[in-house]
């Protein structure tokens, strides 16, 4: 179970990191937001900074619905978020491993370029697609994607945890070989 206190510990070790005058936390790098409290507005009333949830950016609209349908007792949206790349994460819901995956995440996509190899967007990239996990597939329904979802996702994890060789095409490492 993570905690605020993760957030600001996980953050603050990550190069040229700013931590922003708020009531709970604020991280920027670049000038731009990755990781903050969840300010939860109520009608009438004024917002309440929850520490215990933290907004994070993750890119695209794409991997927020991967989130919010993969996990949903760990994300949430609002309709004050619609069209942004953001998600509300409860810390409580989430081990240290996984919060330092997704901070680190949320760093990597808003560090500048200008940070060299510590922020890798922007750069080009090449990739070779070592698995193919499924055929594309039709959902009749959001609950069946939500569940192929996380079928993929646990699929993938097992591959990537078996222990394979080098590749055979090229003899060259794996990422997995090199993780």
């Amino acid at each position: 179970m993570a905690d605020a206190d993760d957030v600001r510990r996980l953050a603050l070790a990550l190069p040229h990191v700013e931590e922003i005058d708020s009531d709970g936390f604020d991280f920027r790098v670049g000038g731009k937001g990755f990781v903050w409290s969840y300010p939860e507005r109520r009608p009438g009333k004024p917002r309440l900074i929850r520490t215990d949830i933290a907004v994070l950016f993750v890119g695209d609209e794409a991997e927020k619905q991967a989130l919010l349908l993969g996990e949903p007792e760990a994300f949430f949206t609002t309709s004050g978020y619609d069209g942004w790349p953001l998600v509300m994460l409860r810390l409580a819901r989430v081990d240290l491993a996984r919060l330092t995956e997704l901070v680190t995440d949320a760093w990597r996509m808003r560090a500048p370029a200008a940070l060299g190899s510590e922020g890798g967007y922007g750069k080009l990239v090449r990739v070779e697609l070592l698995a193919k996990l499924r055929d594309e597939a039709r959902y009749d329904s959001l609950a069946a994607l939500a569940g192929a979802i996380r079928g993929d996702a646990d699929a993938a994890r097992a591959w990537l945890a078996a222990d394979a060789p080098l590749h055979a095409a090229t003899g060259r490492q794996t990422t997995r070989d090199r993780i």
